[in-house]
């Protein structure tokens, strides 16, 4: 009998073992998120925030071919949406973005933004850089907090140059693009 305790005394330490090494390597997995570039002044965020995630948004910007308000019979690529996944920086899938301009987290939080500020992109046919706030949030999740987003370090996603005439009224350009994502919440 005192084999049998003590073998499931030793199944018991090797089990507790095995729990405390598993939540210790979950535990040291994250790491701090790695603060932005420097923006500059222009799309700067408010002080009194921090940086909750960063994220690497690649995907389309799309564009949608239609005359031009001030000359009817002119024709121009006018901005639609994007459409992107967003992956941490271990590459997997951390959300979605798309029209809004709206991230949607795997777990079902958003957060739409309003554009507040934006300036050139130092990489020449990058979209700009942005600087947005949150207009309305959703869920109880990673985006329920985000205060503020910015886009920065884009590549491509700029409109076509040409391609956009009367024959090809409501033809849509889908551009690939990438950015860095991040997003913002109040200093506790």
């Amino acid at each position: 009998m005192s084999t049998k305790v003590n073998h499931r005394s030793w199944l018991l330490v090797g089990s507790l073992i095995s729990i405390t090494f598993v939540m210790t390597a979950v535990g040291c997995k994250r790491k701090p998120v790695s603060p932005p570039p420097p923006p500059g002044p222009d799309i700067k965020v408010p002080d009194g925030q921090t940086v909750l995630l960063k994220a690497l948004g690649k995907g389309v910007q799309i564009y949608g071919c239609k005359a031009t308000a001030a000359d009817p019979g002119k024709f121009d690529w006018s901005f639609k949406a994007p459409e992107a996944d967003l992956t941490n920086e271990h590459g997997e899938k951390i959300a979605k973005h798309y029209a809004g301009p709206t991230w949607e987290a795997n777990d079902g939080s958003k957060v739409v933004g309003q554009v507040q500020k934006k300036v050139d992109a130092p990489r020449p046919g990058a979209v700009p850089w942005l600087l947005l706030k949150a207009k309305t949030n959703e869920g109880t999740g990673t985006f329920a907090r985000v205060t503020y987003i910015q886009r920065v370090d884009t590549e491509g996603g700029v409109a076509p140059a040409a391609g956009c005439d009367q024959a090809h009224v409501t033809t849509e350009a889908r551009v690939d693009y990438r950015a860095n994502y991040y997003f913002y919440v109040p200093q506790r």
